[in-house]
């Protein structure tokens, strides 16, 4: 074919239900390009567990690809427009992102490209629905999640005939040499990533695996058991939506067999609630770009947070002396991953307890999370500060002792804080109330080799609801 159309990759690093893709591959040889972009990204590109797992999932599709994908480091402002003049390109497909930030490059870019007499062609290959497509009677966008939800449900999923589909590709020569991933330079020089490959294996078809998983042995139990950290009840496909390696599509469709064919209609919805979560956080984003740093709830501009980078650093080293937020950051640092009910007691920890900014906690998590994404991590953090859409009611400050115990906790503290393995059940949730002796057989003692709780918790919570109360003197909650 003399048509050549180039395909960016971006955040769809995967041959199945592609659309830009498969729109490309319908019309001409494909020159498949990835473009590692530090430099329009400025504060938000990838964090270091977000760039290994990049690494390997780039090295997955290459392998797909035949080792034919073209990869570059850099800003496509010029690289685009460099390779369309060397590479004779017709037109250029890729699937549009929805980081604020992107949205700004993409649009000069395809303006750009437009103007030249080029065809730019962009699809949607994240979401179940574009951002502007699920709002209010009004055409304003929602700030309640439940009104989102019901709208979305009433629009319905319409799921993409090519979601079992691998397009037939005629791809182009690449003439670049074996080490080209090297050339990005995504891993850090210390290897504190190596326990990553335990848990997850970055690509394509690591995604399938993750969700016949899922719906095989976790859905059955989702409703319910998603609360427990030591129960394998949760997808774990996160860093696969985000990366694109599985359309949502895909896992959405999945669900719903899954459920009917198990008589399990009631957890594969409160799975699929959780989609439509994600959706709502990137509608969010889209009609609130500044919510990266500005909270939604501008009372909370004037909210008493501390300035305290010990009490900071012991809750970044899982050393704050509770040990399921201990538990959950050291699952955080050692496998790029954190059970969605221990993330919740973490950060109302951090913002509620420590009285610590909710961006420090976003920014943390941000570098250390695989599924590090923009919409989801930055939202979250705004919920459960209590400033963002839906947000966590002031009073409700999650106890970390009581939550360890209603949600049994015991064998994930177990494995991710090692020091307090031989305590009883009974005091492995608050190892300082432990009698003496029980410590002592139980080899902890405190305040050398398992930390003393940094903070009180009634009195932390009393301090975290004067200073919420403080708030009321403010100007009004803006109307949602």
């Amino acid at each position: 074919m003399s048509i050549r159309n180039l395909m960016w990759f971006r955040q769809d690093l995967r041959l199945q239900d592609n659309p830009a893709l498969i729109a490309a591959a319908s019309s001409g040889t494909v020159l498949p390009i990835y473009i590692l972009d530090d430099v329009n990204a400025g504060n938000w590109k990838a964090g270091a567990a977000s760039r290994w797992w990049l690494l390997h999932s780039l090295e997955a599709l290459d392998k797909a690809l035949g080792h034919r994908l073209w990869v570059f480091s850099g800003d496509p402002l010029i690289l685009i427009p460099q390779l369309v003049q060397a590479q004779n390109i017709s037109g250029i497909f890729w699937n549009r992102c929805y980081e604020p930030w992107r949205i700004r490059r993409d649009s000069k870019l395809k303006a750009s490209l437009e103007q030249s007499g080029l065809e730019v062609k962009s699809y949607n290959g994240s979401l179940l629905w574009e951002p502007w497509q699920n709002l209010k009677g009004d055409g304003t966008p929602y700030r309640v999640f439940t009104p989102f939800y019901k709208g979305s449900r009433a629009k319905g999923v319409k799921i993409s005939h090519f979601l079992s589909k691998k397009p037939a590709l005629t791809l182009a020569l690449c003439d670049q040499p074996k080490e080209k991933l090297d050339s990005l330079n995504l891993l850090p020089s210390v290897p504190w990533y190596s326990g990553f490959t335990q848990y997850f294996t970055p690509g394509e078809a690591g995604a399938e695996d993750k969700l016949e998983r899922f719906v095989q042995a976790g859905l059955s139990n989702y409703k319910e058991g998603r609360n427990f950290p030591a129960l394998e009840s949760v997808s774990r496909l996160s860093p696969h939506l985000h990366f694109g390696e599985i359309s949502v599509h895909r896992v959405w469709e999945a669900a719903t067999n899954a459920g009917r064919m198990n008589v399990q209609e009631s957890n594969a919805e409160y799975f699929q609630r959780e989609l439509v979560w994600r959706e709502f956080s990137y509608s969010l984003l889209f009609h609130f770009p500044t919510l990266t740093e500005q909270n939604l709830n501008p009372r909370f501009n004037e909210f008493p947070w501390l300035k305290d980078q010990h009490l900071l650093q012991s809750w970044q080293r899982g050393e704050t002396g509770y040990p399921l937020v201990d538990a959950g950051m050291r699952e955080l640092w050692t496998t790029g991953y954190m059970h969605n009910r221990v993330r919740m007691v973490v950060g109302s920890f951090l913002v509620k307890n420590l009285l610590l900014h909710w961006r420090e906690g976003a920014s943390w998590f941000w570098d250390c999370l695989l599924d590090a994404d923009l919409p989801n991590n930055t939202l979250s953090w705004q919920w459960v500060a209590g400033c963002g859409a839906d947000a966590a009611p002031y009073f409700r400050i999650f106890n970390p002792v009581t939550q360890s115990r209603k949600f049994s906790a015991e064998a994930y503290i177990r494995q991710h804080v090692p020091e307090l393995a031989k305590l009883p059940d009974k005091w492995i949730h608050e190892p300082a109330t432990a009698p003496t002796d029980v410590l002592s057989t139980a080899d902890v003692v405190p305040g050398k080799n398992y930390p003393l709780p940094v903070v009180d918790l009634r009195i932390s919570r009393e301090r975290a609801l004067e200073a919420y109360a403080s708030l009321k003197d403010q100007q009004p909650e803006q109307k949602r």
